[in-house]
């Protein structure tokens, strides 16, 4: 790559160009005050603090001051924020895992504004006269580049004209022979043809040493972002058009086929990449070039770039690169590009959930008024439905004392309340809008978990009443935010050889190990010599999905026992909760979702453990439906359960005086620690 080196002859000067011209457009660098910005002191009541509001003093999203830096919008994501601004003073790239919409592109958007000042550059390539198929490259200031090409364009038109007039005048002189002296019209037309076109074809490489303004930074006030996200091989690394006239002099110079990357466009600012797992090895390995080196040279992509093998010097790549992705990016991720950012730069695990503080409160208010202003159609949300919203954070969060950082999820709920409002053409946003957004936003998986429900109410697959022995109302989620009622039966049979335990239902590997754990508390608890039986575990009509999880691990050894000990169990209750080999019950994720899935189809009694009895925040309408149970030991999940005094009595007592445990709930809860995993 050159730098303001000669061309060719046709290069203007510096001097012919503007000198009084700007050098290119130049970032801010914020002022070293922290990042993320605190609500108004002023709007805060002293002493309401603990309110749903955090103490804010508002009517409606409209009193709210929205910060005018992209960072200071950002929810939560405190440590990710920190990474940011350090890297960003740095010029260091970063890599963001974690859940999606928690703000990981919102903070690359953020981190283009906080670059430190830089001059940004216009990239120019040029016609190569010694060989066509390597065109030159060359940077100049950002904003100069139009003014090299108008330049350029000037000189062009200034031959242009010498060349028609000239033109004209020999053809004047040929057609005057031809005609008044030779006395040939048809031959002097003819030769007037062939001189004309002659001067046309000679007129393309005068037009050919106009070169192409690669990238333009004339109109950039801040340092570029580029999302490349899913972008193919040509898009993120550059890529050289197809000619389909590649002779005949009918063809377009290689340096106007040139075409930029995201790579070349990213010069000075941030590249982002998304899910960059998905990058083929190739695209990623090229990428670490870039990287590298700085510059990365621009030939075609694919069969369908270019006829010719073109290559241009190399191009620009100063690009600060921020990567992010799912758990799963990092395994799939090009090994040695990881090891390129974490070598040069941060990696940062995105929160999913914070702690329910008033500050934090008062800053999801916030978000509430940033994404009405975002949107710009949407009628202020009044106070309580501001509260509301906030209700649903901590709903959705799934651990007592927390509240949800899946901002873009939380996001969309804001839209369609403001959009039923908007259709009611009202003037603010109320708690019914809310209210009604939170039955309309249901994810498909919501939707299916309903539509199941009521079906299996049609054919009277949900047992809610009556006593059962081998049969118990499970409980699973399906996607994140959907619960779902799943029968599990549970069947002993006489073996042909050696006994062991039979699952069906597409169970998957956490829910075989779960199996297994469970067949070590049924050989210890039960009185039956079980080495000569077949115990046959069904999870009813789960679908192509599959079990996944150990959440039915109690829901198993209750069907078990029952089954062996033949005493029924009482179906108008379901049940959630992972199983120790010991018989403690342990904490599993989304019980809120899955003690609503229990209410709606028709169940009085929800066991849980005792450890995610804190987590439990179900909507008021099932508040009355539904008793919910917590529970420290298999024994108490029996003693809940099964039905007949005598019988359950006296296996209850076995299994208590089997693990010498006095079973006291709260001593037990109060060794349950740890979050809940999902399920």
């Amino acid at each position: 790559m050159s730098n303001d080196t000669d061309t060719d002859d046709a290069f203007p000067t510096e001097s012919e160009i503007d000198s009084g011209s700007e050098s290119g457009a130049e970032t801010t660098v914020p002022s070293g005050e922290e990042l993320g910005s605190d609500v108004d002191d002023e709007a805060i009541i002293e002493g309401q603090e603990d309110g749903l509001l955090g103490g804010l003093d508002i009517e409606s999203t409209a009193d709210i001051e929205i910060p005018d830096r992209l960072v200071d919008q950002v929810i939560g994501q405190d440590h990710a924020r920190d990474v940011v601004m350090k890297a960003a003073k740095q010029r260091r790239h970063v890599m963001m895992i974690g859940t999606p919409g928690t703000g990981k592109s919102m903070l690359a958007k953020a981190m283009s504004q906080l670059l430190p000042k830089e001059d940004l550059q216009d990239v120019l390539v040029y016609h190569n006269p010694d060989d066509g198929n390597a065109p030159k490259v060359r940077t100049v200031p950002g904003g100069k580049g139009k003014q090299i090409i108008e330049a350029h364009k000037e000189e062009a038109q200034k031959r242009n004209q010498m060349r028609q007039f000239l033109m004209w005048i020999i053809i004047a002189i040929v057609l005057g022979y031809s005609l008044l002296i030779a006395g040939q019209v048809l031959l002097g037309i003819l030769a007037a043809g062939v001189i004309y076109i002659a001067f046309k074809y000679s007129s393309r490489s005068t037009d050919a040493m106009i070169p192409n303004l690669l990238i333009d930074s004339s109109d950039t006030q801040t340092a570029p972002f580029k999302d490349a996200t899913g972008a193919h091989a040509g898009a993120l690394l550059g890529d050289v058009r197809h000619d389909p006239f590649q002779s005949g002099g009918m063809e377009t110079p290689s340096h106007d086929r040139v075409e930029s990357g995201a790579i070349h466009e990213a010069n000075k600012g941030v590249l982002f990449l998304d899910e960059i797992n998905t990058l083929d090895v190739r695209s990623q390995q090229k990428l670490m070039t870039a990287i590298q080196e700085g510059e990365f040279s621009i030939t075609g992509q694919s069969e369908r770039s270019s006829g010719a093998m073109v290559q241009t010097e190399p191009v620009p790549t100063d690009f600060v690169m921020v990567a992010a992705g799912n758990l799963d990016a990092m395994e799939n991720m090009h090994p040695a590009l990881r090891s390129r950012i974490k070598g040069y730069g941060y990696e940062v695990y995105m929160d999913d959930t914070i702690e329910d503080e008033p500050e934090m409160r008062r800053k999801y208010a916030r978000f509430v008024a940033q994404e009405v202003d975002k949107d710009g159609r949407l009628p202020h949300f009044t106070r309580d439905a501001i509260e509301e919203m906030i209700l649903e954070a901590q709903r959705r969060a799934g651990r007592k004392g927390h509240l949800s950082l899946k901002m873009r999820d939380l996001g969309g709920l804001v839209r369609v309340a403001g959009d039923i409002a908007r259709a009611e053409e009202a003037e603010f946003t109320t708690r019914e809008h809310v209210l009604q957004a939170k039955n309309r936003s249901r994810s498909i998986e919501q939707q299916l978990a309903d539509t199941f429900i009521e079906r299996r109410k049609d054919y009277e697959m949900t047992v809610a009443q009556g006593d059962v022995v081998g049969r118990i109302n499970g409980l699973a989620v399906m996607g994140e935010d959907s619960g779902i009622v799943l029968p599990v039966m549970a069947e002993v049979t006489p073996s042909q050889g050696p006994g062991g335990v039979i699952a069906t239902g597409q169970l998957k590997e956490m829910a075989e190990e779960a199996v297994q754990n469970v067949s070590a508390i049924i050989k210890k608890f039960s009185d039956e010599n079980i080495s000569e039986k077949d115990i046959h575990i069904q999870f009813v009509q789960t679908g192509q999905q599959g079990v996944d999880g150990d959440s039915a691990s109690i829901t198993v050894a209750a069907a078990v026992i029952s089954a062996l000990e033949d005493v029924p169990v009482d179906q108008n209750l379901a049940m959630t909760g992972s199983l120790s080999v010991r018989g403690d019950v342990l904490p599993v994720g989304g019980v809120t979702h899955k003690i609503e899935a229990a209410a709606k189809a028709g169940l009085e009694r929800v066991i849980i453990p005792a450890a995610n009895e804190q987590d439990v925040m179900i909507e008021d309408e099932y508040k009355d439906q539904i008793e919910v149970v917590p529970v420290s030991h298999i024994s108490e999940v029996l003693e809940v359960a099964l039905a007949g005094e005598g019988e359950k009595d006296g296996l209850v007592d076995r299994l208590k005086s089997i693990t010498g445990q006095a079973l006291d709930r709260q001593q037990v809860s109060q060794q349950g620690t740890g979050s809940p995993s999902p399920q």
